[in-house]
Order: C-alpha cells, then structure tokens, then sequence
C-alpha cells in the first residue's frame, strides 16, 4: 500500500488548537483573519502538522510564499549560520556583505540588458511603496496607473492601488490621490463572438483610451502591472496587449513597473512572470518566495532610476535583514540546483493537462489554466459561491490544504511548492478531484 501523507487525527479544531482559539480570540483582533481553525506545529516540505496531529498536504504554500518547500535544509543551515554571527545590524548603520551579494545576483537574473540597483525591504507592500517613491522622484511626476482586478498590497498606497474593495478597502478611505485604475485583459469576460485576437485589439484600444480619457499620460510617473494577476484569479494577460503597454510607456516617458511578488521566483516557468511577455521592466518588486518564509522584499531598478534619490530617502530599520538576505541566498541557490525553473514549467504543465483531463469537463468548471505552477481552477462566476467553499471545506476534511482567489472567489489557485514529491503531488491531487467532484455533485 503506497504511504498516505495527509492524516486525519481528530476534528478541526482539536483539544490544543481549541485553546489556542481561546487565547488568540482573547488577544488578537478579529480583522486578522485565519483560513483554518487549527494552528500548525511543524512543516516540511509540501507537508504541515498542527497541533493536535493532523497532518496536511500544502497546496497554499503561505499564500505563494514557500517556493523551495518548508524548512528546506539549505535554508536553515543559512539562518542558523547567520545566527551564530549577528542578528541585525542595520544596513543603514553598519553594512553586511550578504546584501550587497544578495542586489547582485537579483541583479544578474532580472531580465535586461541595462546596469541595474536592488533596494532591499521588508514586506511586498513596502516595496511596491518604494516603486512608487522611486518612479516619482525619477519622473518627477505623481501619477501612478495600476490595473481593475490587481492587488498590490493594504498599505495606504497599495490598498488605494488595489482593486478589491471586500475585504482590502471597505471603510478604510480616504484613500492615497493621483492612483487611476486601467482595464486588464480578462478572458472569461470576452463578449461572445469576438475572438481572441480581436479582444485582444480592444483591450488595446481601451487603454489607449484610458490614456486620452481618464489620465493624462505627461502626468504619470509609473504603470504597475502583475503580469500574472494573483488575488485577481490567476488571470493571464493576451501578450501583445502586455507590450503595448510597455511601449506607450516608452513613448510617453512613463516607467513600466513589474509587480513581481507572487509570480516571481520560478513560479511561472520563468524567474520573473514578465519573462513570457518579452518585455524589460524599468523597475521590478519582489517578496514572498524570495525568502522561504523570511520577511524580506525588494526592488529591482535601471541604475539611473535608482540612483536619482538622496541617502536617506530610501530604506528603514529592518529593510534586508541579515536574516532575509542569507534566506534569499539559499533560495536562489535552491532554484539553480535543483533547477526549480524547468521543472515548475514541466510539472506545472502536466498538473494542467491531468486537471483539466479530470475535472476540466465539469459544467461549473469555465477553466483550467496554468503557466507554470501558477495555475487556477475557475468556476462560472454566477455559481460560484455554490461551489468554491464546499470544495475548501471538503479538501480540509481530506487534510489539503487549498485557497480561492478572485474578485468574487471563483477561481481556486495552486500554490503549492515547486519541488514537491511526486507522490505527494499525486495524493494531492487526488484528494483535490475528490473534493471537486463530491461539490459539485452535491450542489
């Protein structure tokens, strides 16, 4: 009998993890939301063990942000080297080498052919805030243009960049000025009739639009674009509206920022998702997997850009962390060694293909999609609701762990980690078919 890598060991929540409800309830805010009611104890791999002993298979991966798998041993051998020698400094007060070779090699792997600078930070959203402040200083314009469905971050800047109002804006505003929101590309919303190459023309049109209409483009410092939007739905951009996009940037002087935070790091097949668009960003944010789970960010600019602030106007107290760059080290060592690029193309390839051979006919199902290991599963918008929870909730009785995503939650997104094992990938699978065929024969 093969090994079964998810196990049920009590219900959700057990005994200890009900007492840490208690005692989380009592002390934090019910604003931090939680996905599942358990708490987690240990994590390897594609493979999460809470509290009470249930054991899980990983399809969420920290929301996109463990690439190299939990724990990887390269990873922890790096922290508790850095350990050892120093917790934190500050870069700002006495240098460490770890960063300066941590803005080389993001450097050397950001695509273009020009000198580039890396600012090291904390957090996505600080990043995208820095893109922005850097854009800005550089155009010496204030206008910054982002996309209907994106997500950015819930800073004020990047709450006001975001398109989702429920539950990321709803009565937080006023809300930061000089932020305009421009159409993307949404293949599900293609009226009927009109093919892909002609949506893709109008698509085109309505941002040239948008530029003569809403915003005057002498007025705009930065266009921020997830090539792949994330919390969007896992939505994939027609490539040629991508580059016409970046050349009405060029013509007009506006800098074309790549918002690299979830599809970054091999995710897509590629080290960058704007690698498949054929394009070369003036400046590049990154975050989540680049640290394995330590908090760290970035942004990745032309020199000349990132040169045109003072000392002192950019950067914070924790900003690249000791921590974060040695994390950052390994996982960038992790990807060339275990050639976790061709193999997130391959296997992401083969998830789609069994995907859409297994539950792709469904009538609730619109689409399988995937590039890469980003790889949704959307449902009919209008039906939706009936299904999404049902299946989150029977893929955590079967201990899988999965998330939506979508401005109304249609689409379930993969973000499981790119060297999983195969027979864990293959169990995991299973109990997501599994979980989608019982909803859908229930509703």
């Amino acid at each position: 009998m093969s090994q079964t890598f998810s196990k049920v060991a009590t219900n959700l929540p057990g005994e200890n993890a009900k007492q840490l409800l208690d005692r989380r309830h009592r002390a934090i805010p019910k604003g931090v939301s939680y996905g599942i009611p358990t708490f987690a104890d240990t994590a390897e791999g594609a493979i999460v063990k809470d509290v009470d002993g249930n054991t899980f298979i990983d399809f969420v991966g920290a929301i996109g942000t463990i690439n190299v798998g939990h724990s990887h041993p390269k990873v922890k051998e790096a922290l508790h080297k850095q350990v050892d020698r120093f917790i934190h400094t500050g870069f700002n007060v006495m240098m460490y080498e770890s960063y300066v070779e941590l803005a080389e090699r993001l450097a050397a792997i950001a695509p273009g052919e020009f000198d580039k600078k890396v600012l090291l930070l904390n957090s996505g959203a600080e990043a995208v805030e820095n893109a922005v402040k850097i854009a800005r200083k550089y155009t010496k314009r204030q206008g910054i243009i982002s996309f209907n469905r994106g997500f950015h971050g819930r800073t004020l800047m990047t709450m006001t960049m975001t398109s989702k109002v429920k539950p990321y804006k709803y009565e937080f505003g006023p809300f930061a000025p000089e932020v305009y929101k421009a159409p993307y590309p949404y293949e599900y919303r293609r009226p009927q009739g009109l093919s892909v190459e002609a949506y893709e023309d109008f698509m085109i049109t309505e941002f040239k639009n948008f530029l003569n209409t809403e915003v005057a483009p002498e007025t705009i410092a930065a266009v921020v674009m997830e090539p792949i939007q994330g919390e969007g739905g896992f939505i994939v951009p027609g490539k040629r509206f991508v580059q016409e996009v970046y050349q009405l940037c060029k013509e007009h002087g506006i800098l074309f920022v790549s918002d690299e935070i979830q599809a970054g790091f091999a995710r897509t097949g590629r080290y960058f998702g704007i690698e498949h668009f054929d394009v070369e960003p003036d400046l590049i944010t990154v975050s989540k997997s680049l640290g394995a789970g330590v908090p760290i960010s970035g942004v990745i600019g032309r020199a000349e850009i990132m040169d045109e602030s003072n000392p002192g106007e950019l950067g914070g107290t924790y900003c690249g962390s000791p921590l974060g760059c040695e994390a950052a080290l390994a996982v960038l060592d992790i990807i060339e060694e275990e050639k976790l690029v061709e193999r997130s193309e391959k296997v992401g390839a083969d998830i789609v293909k069994r995907l859409q051979h297994s539950i792709g006919h469904l009538p609730a199902i619109k689409e399988v999609r995937g590039i890469g290991m980003m790889i949704g599963i959307e449902f009919h918008v209008e039906t939706a609701a009936a299904y999404v929870p049902v299946i989150k909730s029977k893929a955590l009785e079967k201990r899988l762990l999965i998330m939506n995503c979508g401005v109304k939650g249609q689409t379930i997104r993969l973000m499981l980690p790119l060297n999983i094992d195969k027979d864990v990938l293959d169990q995991g699978l299973s109990l997501l078919e599994e979980a989608i065929t019982e909803a859908v024969s229930i509703n």
